[in-house]
């Protein structure tokens, strides 16, 4: 029987560890072994994990709630599962937009996912895993990607991926004023340690739409004082 979830605990300080561990491996791993099939093949892995970890748990829960529930609660509309299916595209077909995505939402959303994790159920149990294999799968791919296989995001990326991300929140909206439903938390904001939801609804939400923008820029600044530093 699981125990309730311990923020800072153990189990969640080992998640982290391998969250950061883990891209830091497989970098190392594919430049020592030069070889483009094992390379691909190492992605390919990767990705089916993540997938397979995203939709099979999709059965279950039309089983457990039905499809209307389903769709309510369960479509991939958040923003960490649909850059679950970015790193995946990123990995296998070095698709520049996916990493894009996976590595601006990944890194601003989903490492705060795996700091400060909205679990109720500690390891060992099921949801432990599937949720630390999401959300840290998402921040080691795009890592992996950047570290590993030399993807970079361009001077274009910030603006491209905050109005991406400002679509998606429109849809969302949409689906949520239709169904009731809380996609991207834009009906009310998640039970969390995160200190990023310190405003009340609605207030929230444009505040995290800017701390998204300025997050994103920070993360392009390392590439871009690269840039400056290759120029000079």
């Amino acid at each position: 029987m699981s125990s309730q979830f311990e923020f800072l605990g153990l189990s969640h300080i080992a998640a982290m560890g391998v969250t950061l561990v883990l891209p830091i491996l497989l970098a190392i791993v594919v430049k020592r072994l030069n070889s483009a099939k094992a390379t691909q093949a190492i992605c390919g892995a990767f990705a089916a994990v993540l997938l397979l970890n995203e939709i099979l748990p999709w059965g279950h829960r039309v089983a457990m709630v039905g499809a209307y529930e389903f769709v309510r609660w369960y479509l991939p509309l958040h923003v960490c599962s649909i850059t679950v299916f970015a790193v995946a595209a990123a990995l296998i077909f070095r698709w520049q937009t996916a990493y894009e995505i996976a590595y601006f939402w990944g890194l601003a959303g989903a490492t705060n996912a795996v700091v400060t994790p909205p679990l109720l159920v500690d390891y060992p149990a099921y949801r432990f895993f599937q949720y630390f294999i999401a959300h840290g799968g998402i921040v080691a791919g795009a890592l992996f990607a950047t570290w590993g296989l030399g993807m970079r995001p361009t001077a274009k990326s910030v603006i491209r991926v905050f109005v991406l991300l400002n679509l998606l929140a429109i849809v969302a909206f949409g689906v949520n004023w239709a169904l009731g439903s809380n996609y991207m938390f834009l009906s009310r904001p998640p039970i969390t340690q995160s200190p990023f939801f310190f405003a009340p609804w609605p207030w929230y939400i444009p505040i995290l739409d800017g701390v998204a923008l300025v997050l994103f820029y920070l993360l392009f600044l390392p590439f871009k004082i690269g840039l400056r530093s290759d120029s000079s």
